[in-house]
């Protein structure tokens, strides 16, 4: 989850330098369609992974979804050697790095399955946690690999440029190797009922005397069809700003600087998100009775003081 959101965030405040950069003929109207890429790419796959892992093992999915993420951010970094038609280029990176990111659904249901009713409310929590900060630190990421330059280092033998435009892509890239070792050496596939008993379930691999089925009921395919159109409607919303912004900032400043300002940005504006810790209130009734007998006694005045013997 943290890598699927870094993957999208990382690279949203300098795609528009870059496009400029490497295609002359891309305009505002071809950014949108590249940013929209991502989140297409992802609603179509996440039904799909999200069917694979109901009859084979959860990591299978797992594991091809971050592999085709880190072949696409390769890709990426690559955009800048075709002699021309880079733009489509591009738009063909984001939308696999969209599609690579649709394991979204693997996860939640594998954390959905593997928890207990008890466990489950904070293990969703704990996922979404996640998902938010990759959002607030792909720009910080961006942020400082800005410090490199538009020129950076370039890697004659490979064709490889490192410059500010393509080194959040190829540590995007790093990370999804990690994750892929990971998933192989670490994952334990398992699945529980509602009261934490292991039950019966095709990626399970292991024999347990005492299993449990549970009968899976009817899925409600509107509500999925229109949750996943949902969360494309609201990503779309928000890399729209994020772009716009970019390409705002690019009209007025260099390219480092407007990619720079806005990873400042985000990380000020979640701490403002952040409410600050309160005061808990005074409890009423046999609480209060507790609370009072429970408080420390007043200090004592000192001998000589007015009103003491």
């Amino acid at each position: 989850m943290f890598l699927s959101s870094v993957g999208f965030s990382i690279v949203i405040m300098s795609i528009w330098p870059y496009l400029q950069k490497i295609d002359q003929t891309a305009d505002a109207s071809f950014l949108g369609w590249v940013i929209a890429s991502f989140s297409l790419g992802q609603m179509v796959a996440s039904p799909l992974f999200g069917l694979w892992s109901n009859y084979r093992p959860r990591k299978e999915p797992l594991i091809v979804s971050i592999f085709i993420s880190v072949v696409a951010n390769c890709l990426y970094a690559y955009v800048h050697v075709p002699a021309a038609h880079n733009k489509y280029y591009m738009l063909i990176a984001r939308g696999l790095v969209g599609f690579g990111a649709g394991n979204v659904a693997v996860v939640r249901s594998y954390i959905a399955g593997a928890t207990s009713l008890q466990e489950r409310t904070s293990a969703m929590a704990n996922t979404s946690t996640c998902q938010a900060l990759g959002f607030i630190l792909g720009p910080v990421f961006q942020t400082c690999f800005a410090l490199i330059g538009e020129k950076g280092v370039t890697w004659d033998t490979i064709k490889l440029q490192i410059n500010m435009y393509t080194a959040p892509v190829l540590l995007g890239a790093f990370l999804g190797i990690v994750n892929i070792i990971l998933i192989l050496f670490i994952l334990r596939e398992h699945r529980v009922d509602d009261s934490g008993r292991q039950c019966k379930s095709v990626n399970f691999q292991e024999e347990n005397t005492d299993e449990v089925h549970i009968p899976e009921g009817s899925i409600d395919q509107v509500a999925v069809v229109t949750t996943n159109i949902l969360f494309f409607v609201v990503l779309f919303i928000f890399a729209l700003f994020e772009t716009s912004a970019s390409a705002r900032l690019t009209s007025i400043l260099s390219p480092m600087h407007a990619a720079m300002f806005p990873g400042i940005r985000g990380p000020g504006l979640g701490r403002v998100a952040v409410p600050p810790r309160q005061r808990s209130e005074q409890p009423a009734g046999l609480g209060a009775h507790q609370a009072a007998l429970s408080m420390p006694p007043p200090p004592t005045p000192p001998k000589g003081t007015p009103g003491t013997s």
